[in-house]
């Protein structure tokens, strides 16, 4: 079991390490900055934070010393001819950086490569550490992007994206509100990969149209990566296919709303979820924080809450806030409202972190 955890906050990141009275802040970086997520790299050990510093612009920072010092190193950046559709019947206005959303190793055999998912909705690359970043000019000259729009964000962004480990030329992302994409040589070329998903927010004409679907987060299982779940804003979709088709898993209890999901790393089947209720409210059913659990591919499902917070508790967990580590057991779930759980069996049962945090945006094992 991984024994360091990074919680990117509004106020800072915490490296937590876990011993043998349990877990304890050993560190933290940037106190008082929005982290927005966390990145450690399996191949090389360097922790990546990108930082949302408001008027100062998105930031992202480099340690190779697992947090004692950083470097920053740059962020991706759009042309002065790149523009963004805003779907309100507006013109186009010009493409800015807003928001590094998403952070992602590539394969073992691409030393130095990183993804980096952006709002808005924009895939860059790098290959030398972010040292510098290239545009995914294949994804973003796609005629479809000009019907994608905003989530929960004024600006459609990608927030998921998996690289396949038997083959790192192989990836998927996920837009929200865009749906998902899948590239099979190295983003070269892309092509919409939604099949069986649906939109209950669309006029029924368009519900299954595959560009406007609002994945809120893609996971893929690593020792079987055809298998994905997907987390959207109207339900659970499982695929089996690596992402060529989708199928609604209607069974989630107590609701199929929420952000996060996760997949046990070598049981595919074994997924976890953190459900609410959708749209205008955005809280737990019932005033509930509980875990769903399924083990055997969406049929059935557990609702694990031993450990958690008694009612009333309004914790919402954000899409990067549920984490699994590389063995599968040891589970984490950070709140809006500064909560952090831990699991060390698949979420039968959880311990609350004394502490207090700031609002929790992303949680990684390291």
């Amino acid at each position: 079991m991984s024994d360091t955890l990074l919680v990117s906050t509004r106020k800072g990141l915490f490296v937590l390490e876990r011993g043998d009275d349990g877990w304890t802040i050993a560190q933290v970086a940037f106190l008082g900055d929005k982290v927005a997520l966390a990145l450690a790299d399996p191949r090389d050990g360097a922790w990546y934070a990108a930082l949302d510093l408001g008027h100062f612009g998105a930031k992202l920072q480099r340690s190779t010393d697992r947090g004692r010092s950083w470097t920053e190193v740059a962020v991706p950046a759009y042309g002065p001819d790149d523009t963004v559709a805003t779907g309100d019947g507006k013109p186009p206005k010009p493409a800015t950086l807003e928001l590094i959303w998403s952070l992602e190793a590539g394969g073992a055999a691409q030393p130095g490569r990183l993804w980096a998912g952006t709002l808005p909705g924009g895939l860059f690359r790098s290959d030398d550490c972010g040292e510098s970043w290239q545009l995914v000019r294949a994804l973003w000259d796609r005629p479809e992007r000009a019907g994608w729009f905003g989530g929960g964000y004024d600006a459609p962004g990608i927030h998921s994206i998996c690289v396949d480990p038997r083959d790192a030329r192989c990836l998927r992302v996920a837009v929200s509100c865009g749906g998902v994409w899948r590239s099979d040589d190295d983003g070269e070329s892309w092509r919409v990969s939604c099949e069986g998903m649906f939109a209950e927010y669309m006029p029924p004409e368009r519900r299954f149209d595959p560009a406007i679907q609002d994945p809120h987060r893609m996971v893929q299982c690593a020792a079987a990566p055809d298998t994905l779940w997907v987390q959207h804003h109207n339900g659970v979709f499982r695929s089996d296919d690596g992402g060529e088709s989708w199928h609604e898993v209607p069974a989630v209890r107590p609701s199929v709303f929420g952000f996060a999901v996760g997949v046990h790393p070598r049981k595919p089947g074994t997924a976890w979820f953190v459900p609410a209720i959708k749209d205008e409210r955005r809280v737990p059913v019932d005033g509930r924080l509980v875990v769903a659990r399924t083990r055997d591919g969406g049929d059935s499902f557990q609702v694990l809450a031993a450990g958690l917070p008694e009612v009333p508790a309004y914790d919402l967990v954000y899409r990067h806030g549920l984490a699994v580590d590389g063995g599968g057991d040891r589970l984490a779930i950070g709140s809006t409202t500064g909560g952090l759980w831990t699991s060390d069996d698949q979420g039968e049962h959880w311990a609350g972190l004394p502490a207090r945090l700031p609002p929790v945006h992303a949680l990684t094992f390291a």
